[in-house]
């Protein structure tokens, strides 16, 4: 029974990884696509009159590298591969 217990943990702490959401690598690391500082975003109507859906966003500060859109990043949230150019 125990094997099975740590099985099913170790299935889900691999889903998990895969999707970007299993580790943060303390300095705030490219490519990691996690951060601890993010936020949710209400839905609203954009100035162009498109409804823009609630997400989650990282929290403003002076670098891309830690978004989740950024190239090398994976959006814990959704699973989307970041594809933006950081620079």
């Amino acid at each position: 029974m125990a094997a099975g217990l740590v099985a099913g943990l170790v299935a889900v702490s691999t889903a998990a990884q895969a999707r970007g959401g299993g580790g943060h690598s303390g300095h705030g690391g490219y490519g990691t696509g996690y951060s601890s500082h993010s936020h949710s975003v209400s839905g609203y109507t954009n100035s162009h009159g498109t409804y823009v859906a609630p997400h989650h966003a990282t929290n403003p500060n002076s670098t891309k590298l830690d978004n989740y859109s950024t190239h090398g990043n994976v959006n814990p949230y959704t699973g989307a591969v970041g594809t933006k150019s950081p620079y």
